[in-house]
């Protein structure tokens, strides 16, 4: 990016960034404020009028009258929108219809419309202005960024509606002056095949030196891009060298003449790049782009688990959050590089937030933004422009501290992901926290880990510990890994350990062949999971979930004295 142009955004991030901070110290009347003007302008849609909202004029009297609701309890207003109905849940008319991922649960459809899309982009405008700022603190420039996410529509409605990933609608909203960032021009995001997007997508950006950010939904996709980047570095150099794209990629025959267009030999760059991957023999994002400001992706929850493995690719380069988000709502304001708290994004949405002990109840009671308590856990419930009005989404965050009077939010998991043998009720966040200490423990990397029950009607069924090593990585006591992930487990999850004295049996470890997780992605994919928006679960109640993954050794645990074991322990070596 043009030098000149640094000094006036950076005082712009300033600006906006200090407007927003300004609102936390009020947080409580921007909140009633959102509210209010929510309630007034949808007061004569179809839910309005069904639950009074001419007659609200508090926040405890609208919670008191609207009960805290499910997608479920949305979807039959949601299906009349898909089919032409007005006015339903939001005077403003439907454009599209978000899907959500599905990889955690069944898709749904997720009203968009262009008030929603406003307070949106104000929340994604805030978050960029805090990376600025962030990363001008640190001394770091910004400039172009490579992005690979796709562009493509799902489909339409049986009313027209287009409906897709919220990354395409993001994308394809974007104007002439955001696309001018793109370290490739915006038709690079139209290929349908996957491995043609993520090529053309490379190739532009391998000719300026200086790209400044990599932005992926996810961690693992980041990871995805990278290991494209490795397999494919030798054509793709030989391509910026004669200024073509690979003749063997699946690329729309159109698209593929109007890229070309747009790309020129780049002989010396090729050279730099061959002499980097004869050096180092393999290509990276840090050795290909060593000015590289940040990465923008999400933190928190699953991500965890991957952003251990960005050090081998992206050195220390800064993992930017941006904001914390879904379908439905976007949730929190990232206001730091290497950060995992969002700051609740007061303007967005009007938020409340469900205690522990309130989780069982069909109508729990809920606490607002200013009532709740650092390093406690809390299920948080929105109302926002897409026509949801305490909406439970099912997300569990950890409150870490405050801004103002705004909590500072970090998405730990989703609730329903749990995994029970009886009724101890592991989640993501108990399973994330002991895989992470075992690979420090036992000195290895791991491609990728899902907890499963035993599908042998052994009842109660058994934990099994599904691991992929990633290459080049060994394990050479997995029978002491296993009792290691036993042990780690019933220190940090009490429950489990209570149960595990005499009720739940002991876990068994499963050590999938290489490439086992990308044949789960390919499966995913085909079910319809969008390639961007798929998240891998490392905890699925689902017993065949994993079905058909070539197992190569089975580990059973050691006699262990407090219960009976079924069968003889050993381990099985299935090669």
């Amino acid at each position: 990016m043009n030098s000149i142009l640094q000094i006036p955004i950076k005082r712009f991030a300033r600006f906006i960034t200090r407007q927003f901070t300004r609102k936390t110290q009020r947080t409580a009347t921007v909140q009633k404020q959102f509210l209010l003007s929510l309630l007034k302008e949808h007061q004569d849609t179809a839910f309005g009028r069904e639950y009074g909202f001419r007659d609200i004029g508090t926040v405890e009297e609208f919670r008191k009258r609207i009960p805290v609701l499910n997608y479920r309890d949305y979807k039959p207003y949601v299906e009349q929108i898909a089919q032409g109905a007005s006015n339903v849940l939001t005077a403003d008319s439907v454009k599209y219809m978000n899907m959500t991922s599905g990889s955690t649960g069944k898709q749904k459809l997720i009203p968009v419309t262009k008030q929603s899309q406003r307070f949106n982009r104000q929340a994604n405008l805030t978050s960029i202005c805090f990376g600025i700022k962030s990363a001008a603190e640190q001394g770091l420039a910004f400039g172009q960024i490579l992005v690979t996410s796709s562009v493509q529509l799902l489909g339409e409605t049986s009313a027209g509606i287009p409906y897709g990933p919220v990354s395409v609608s993001h994308l394809r909203s974007t104007n002439i002056f955001a696309r001018q960032l793109f370290a490739h021009p915006y038709q690079a995001l139209e290929p349908s095949d996957s491995l043609a997007r993520h090529y053309v997508c490379l190739l532009f950006a391998l000719k300026n030196p200086h790209t400044r950010v990599i932005a992926a939904n996810f961690p693992v996709l980041a990871l995805r891009l990278c290991h494209y980047l490795e397999n494919y570095a030798e054509f793709l150099i030989e391509d910026l060298e004669r200024g073509a794209i690979a003749p063997w990629l699946n690329l729309e025959p159109e698209l593929r003449a109007n890229l070309e267009k747009k790309l020129f030999p780049a002989p010396k760059r090729a050279q730099q790049l061959r002499q980097i991957l004869q050096q180092h023999q393999r290509l990276t994002p840090i050795l290909a782009w060593p000015d590289l400001s940040c990465v923008v992706t999400a933190r928190g929850g699953t991500s965890d688990f991957y952003l251990q493995q960005f050090p081998e690719y992206f050195g220390s380069t800064p993992v930017f959050g941006g904001i914390y988000s879904s379908a439905e709502s976007i949730f929190g304001i990232t206001p730091q590089l290497n950060q995992d708290s969002n700051i609740l994004a007061i303007e967005t949405g009007f938020f409340e937030f469900i205690p522990p002990q309130q989780w069982e109840k069909s109508q729990p009671h809920t606490l607002l933004a200013e009532e709740v308590k650092v390093g406690e856990l809390y299920r948080i419930v929105v109302s926002n422009y897409n026509g949801f009005y305490r909406y439970d989404i099912g997300d569990v965050v950890e409150v870490a501290g405050f801004c103002g009077t705004a909590p500072l939010i970090v998405f730990r998991y989703r609730r329903g992901g749990l995994l029970s043998s009886t009724t101890e009720k592991t989640t993501e966040f108990h399973a994330l926290q002991v895989m992470q200490q075992l690979q420090q423990e036992f000195n290895i990397s791991l491609e990728s880990f899902c907890i499963t029950l035993s599908n042998d009607h052994q009842t109660p069924p058994a934990y099994l510990v599904n691991i992929e090593l990633s290459p080049g990585s060994t394990l050479p006591n997995p029978q002491q890994f296993l009792e290691q992930f036993d042990r780690r487990l019933k220190t940090i999850h009490a429950s489990y350990e209570v149960k595990r004295r005499d009720q739940v049996p002991p876990p068994r470890l499963r050590i999938l062949a290489p490439g086992s997780f990308g044949k789960l992605y390919q499966r995913l994919m085909q079910q319809g999971i969008p390639e961007h928006h798929l998240k891998f679960p490392h905890i699925s109640e689902d017993r065949a979930f994993l079905a058909d993954l070539p197992v190569e050794k089975e580990v059973l645990f050691p006699s262990d004295s407090q219960m009976p074991t079924l069968g003889r322990d050993l381990i099985i070596d299935e090669n």
